[in-house]
C-alpha cells in the first residue's frame, strides 16, 4: 500500500469534495492524509466528518486520515499532490458576472469560463492562484498539481506563468460527456448495449469547455461518419446522454439536448465535445443565445445563480445530515478519473491516456505557443506527455484561436493589473459582439465596482479609467 498526501485547497468544497473523497475510499493501493485547507474552516470540518463516516462504510478498501489546516504552508508540506477546487468569490459576486450583462441583451448559461462573467470570474481567481503558485513553489515544489477550478485555463495558466517549474494539470469531465453521446449513438445505430465511454476512442483538441473530437472510433465503426443520420432522427427533438429518457432534460437547468453541438458537426463536420450551455458561450451571442426565446429553441438553459443558490443550501444541509449520521453516504466509483491519474503518475497502473489542459509546446499547431489548450495527454510515472492533435478544420480553429487569445490577453491583463487590457479582452468576448465600445465600457465598469469586495486587495480601483 502506496503512503502518499493530498492536499485539497478549497477542502470545504459542497460537492466535488464528496465525489473525490469516496473515489479514494475505494482506489486500491493508495491511501495516506488528505489534508483539508479553506478559508471557510468550518466547511473544511464538516467534509473531514464526511470523511470519517466513508471510513466506515463497508464498502471502503482504502481508508485516509482527513485532517483540515488553517495555514496553507502547513497543509502543503510534504504533499505529493495537491487538488485546487475553490469559489473565487460567493454567488452572489456569480450573480452579478451572470446577470448584470443582461439589461445590455446578453444572457450567460454558466459565466465561468468566456464572456463578461468569465472575464470577472478570472480577475477574481487569478490573483488567488498567483498566491497558490508561490506557496506550492515554497513548500512542495514537486508535487503534481490537479487543477479543477473554473476558468480552467486561466487558472492552469496562472500555475505555470508564477512557478514555472511547476508540474500541473487541468482536469474537465465535460469531453467524457460528449464520448457518453457517442455511446448513445452507437446504441441508436448499431444496437450496442452496456457501453462506456471508455469504449468510444477519440482524438480531441481546443481550449476547454470549447474542445472538438476530430475522430472517434468504437471497435471498426467511425462514429463521426455515423452522426448525420442519428442527427437527422434527433435534431427537432433533441437527445441528452445523461439521463435514462433522452428527452429527461426539458427539467433539469443543468442539462441540454444536444441541439447546439449538432447543428455545429451540420456546419464544421467535427464534433463540440463539450455542452450545449458552455458552447454558446464560445461564440457570438447571436447564434444561439440571444435571447430567451432563442435559447429554448436550442434545447438547453439558462441556468440561474439563484438556482445555484438553492442548490447549494441543499448541499449544505445533506453534508451536514451526512456528516451527523443522518443519511448514508453512497461509496461508489464515480465516472471522474482524477484518482487513476493519481495512480498512473505514481506508476501504480499503466499508462493512462486522457484529455487534459497543459501549456501548448506544440500539441496544437495552431494556437499560441505556450497558451494552455486541451488534447489528450499520456500520464504515466512522475510524467504528463501530451499527444500532438489532429488539425481543426480552418474555420473551427478560427473560432477557437479567438477564444484562446482573448483568454491570453485577460490573463496577461489581470497578472500587470492592467484595467485597460483586461477591459479589450472584455470587449472583444464574442457575447460583446452586440456592444457599442461606450456600453462595454459602461458594463465593464458596473461589473467591477459590483464585485469590488473580491478585487480591492488586488487591483488599483480608483484607477478604473477606460
Amino acid at each position: 500500500m502506496r503512503k502518499i498526501k493530498i492536499t485539497y485547497l478549497g477542502g470545504g468544497s459542497k460537492a466535488w469534495a464528496r465525489v473525490f473523497m469516496t473515489d479514494l475510499a475505494l482506489a486500491e493501493g493508495i491511501c495516506g492524509e488528505i489534508a483539508l485547507y479553506d478559508i471557510d474552516v468550518p466547511a473544511a470540518e464538516l467534509n473531514k466528518r464526511i470523511g470519517d463516516r466513508i471510513n466506515e462504510d463497508p464498502n471502503t478498501v482504502s481508508r485516509w486520515d482527513y485532517k483540515v489546516y488553517t495555514d496553507i504552508g502547513a497543509a502543503l508540506d510534504g504533499a505529493d499532490f495537491v487538488a485546487a477546487s475553490i469559489l473565487p468569490g460567493t454567488f452572489d459576486e456569480m450573480e452579478s458576472d451572470v446577470h448584470l450583462p443582461e439589461k445590455y441583451g446578453i444572457y450567460q448559461s454558466v459565466g465561468d469560463t468566456v464572456g463578461p462573467g468569465g472575464v470577472l470570474r478570472a480577475m477574481r481567481t487569478v490573483p488567488i492562484y498567483e498566491g497558490f503558485a508561490r506557496e506550492i513553489k515554497a513548500h512542495c515544489p514537486d508535487a503534481w498539481v490537479i487543477n479543477l477550478t473554473n476558468p480552467m485555463t486561466a487558472c492552469t495558466k496562472t500555475l505555470y506563468d508564477v512557478f514555472p517549474g511547476i508540474k500541473a494539470f487541468g482536469c474537465c469531465h465535460e469531453v467524457f460527456h460528449a464520448q457518453e453521446f457517442l455511446c448513445k449513438v452507437a446504441k441508436e445505430l448499431l444496437g450496442a448495449e452496456g457501453l462506456t465511454r471508455r469504449d468510444i476512442l477519440i482524438d480531441a483538441c481546443g481550449v476547454n469547455h470549447f474542445t472538438w473530437i476530430t475522430e472517434a472510433r468504437y471497435q471498426d465503426n467511425d462514429m463521426l461518419a455515423l452522426l448525420p443520420k442519428f442527427i437527422e432522427k434527433f435534431y427537432e427533438r433533441g437527445y441528452c446522454e445523461q439521463v435514462d429518457d433522452p428527452d429527461g432534460f426539458h427539467d433539469n437547468p443543468f442539462l441540454y439536448g444536444n441541439k447546439v453541438k449538432m447543428d455545429l458537426f451540420n456546419r464544421f463536420g467535427v464534433l463540440a465535445a463539450a455542452g450545449d450551455r458552455h458552447l454558446v458561450e464560445f461564440m457570438n451571442n447571436s447564434w444561439y443565445i440571444k435571447d430567451k426565446e432563442t435559447v429554448d429553441s436550442w434545447l438547453y438553459h439558462l441556468t440561474t445563480v439563484a438556482y445555484r443558490k438553492q442548490d447549494r443550501l441543499d448541499k449544505i444541509a445533506q453534508s451536514k445530515r451526512i456528516a451527523d449520521g443522518e443519511e448514508k453516504i453512497e461509496v461508489v466509483k464515480s465516472d471522474e478519473e482524477v484518482v487513476e491519474l493519481m495512480k498512473a503518475l505514481l506508476g501504480l497502473i499503466p499508462a493512462h491516456v486522457s484529455n487534459a489542459n497543459i501549456v501548448n509546446a506544440g500539441q496544437m499547431a495552431d494556437m499560441p505557443l505556450g497558451s494552455v489548450v486541451e488534447t489528450n495527454c499520456v500520464f504515466s510515472r512522475d510524467s504528463v506527455k501530451p499527444i500532438v492533435a489532429k488539425p481543426l478544420p480552418k474555420d473551427v480553429s478560427a473560432l477557437v484561436y479567438r477564444n484562446a487569445v482573448n483568454i491570453e490577453n485577460t490573463y496577461y491583463g489581470i497578472k500587470n493589473r492592467d484595467f485597460r487590457a483586461i477591459f479589450e479582452a472584455f470587449a472583444n468576448q464574442p457575447l460583446c459582439s452586440g456592444l457599442t465600445i461606450a456600453q462595454a465600457k459602461e458594463l465593464f465598469t458596473s461589473m467591477v465596482n459590483a464585485t469590488s469586495e473580491y478585487l480591492k486587495d488586488y487591483y488599483p480601483l480608483g484607477e478604473l479609467k477606460l
